[in-house]
């Protein structure tokens, strides 16, 4: 079944990337795109999986909506859109960007703890009557990396979490809360990366790729390595953490994971 609205007959000419490797010169900076939230990822990431999964119209969800920039996306390709994020700053700052009005119809957001299964239903009952439609086409999660940067003092943050263990735990619960409300047959992809703990790799990534793996009905169709090389803390030749890491035994962190699933259930 095909849910997107590519032109096939111009295939050659898509910039769709089918690689399972992306590398990005630079993040995206045009239209209402700042780089003001640590951790935001970057525009092309939602701008691919938006256009390759969905069709216009379709109705994407975001659990960590961060500083709206799935939102950007959506309003710039045609999609509807409902995000949640339990920091309320981040909740006012993106309202502030979509300020001017012209895209109010097309997307609900709200300060909302995405642990909560009541507040996901609630929230997602009153996006849908609002839009008139049923169900979500597609959802994209960006959780925070554990404890690297702590985002809000909320006890449910999940920033908050520094053990492997308790924080797959919770990404479970958000997985849940927010699958059930995606149409059988459709896609949600996770994008994360690995963190550095006590002089190791912890690959926090595939410890959620396989909690999902093994708790949900679910067909794994990509797993994309991306990499920006304009990641300015992170540059490589002449750059300090090249010194650093030449004079240790790790290696420089530039990637993150895109874990692309299909929903069988």
């Amino acid at each position: 079944m095909k849910y997107n609205d590519l032109d096939l007959t111009n295939w050659k000419e898509l910039d769709i990337d089918t690689d399972s490797l992306w590398v990005i010169s630079e993040r995206d900076k045009s239209g209402k795109h700042k780089n003001v939230y640590h951790g935001n990822f970057i525009p092309q990431i939602p701008n691919q999986l938006i256009r390759r999964y969905t069709q216009e119209f379709d109705v994407i969800l975001e659990p960590f909506m961060g500083s709206g920039t799935t939102l950007f996306e959506c309003e710039k390709l045609g999609r509807k859109y409902i995000g949640f994020d339990i920091n309320p700053a981040m909740f006012e700052y993106v309202n502030g960007a979509m300020s001017d009005g012209k895209y109010e119809s097309n997307f609900y957001i709200n300060h909302c703890n995405s642990l909560d299964n009541e507040q996901v239903d609630e929230n997602i009952q009153n996006a849908n009557e609002k839009f008139k439609t049923k169900g979500v086409q597609f959802v994209l999660m960006h959780p925070p990396y554990m404890d690297i940067v702590k985002f809000t003092d909320d006890v449910n943050d999940m920033s908050k979490i520094d053990n492997i263990n308790e924080f797959v735990k919770k990404f479970k619960i958000i997985c849940e809360n927010s699958l059930k409300h995606l149409d059988k047959d459709r896609y949600f992809a996770v994008v994360i990366g690995d963190v550095y703990k006590n002089g190791e790799v912890i690959p926090l990534g595939f410890y959620c790729m396989d909690m999902i793996k093994r708790n949900f009905k679910v067909k794994l169709k990509g797993t994309i390595i991306k990499n920006v090389e304009g990641n300015r803390g992170k540059l490589g030749v002449g750059g300090i953490w090249r010194y650093r890491a030449l004079n240790s035994d790790y290696y420089i962190f530039k990637h993150e994971y895109i874990f692309v699933f299909k929903k069988e259930f």
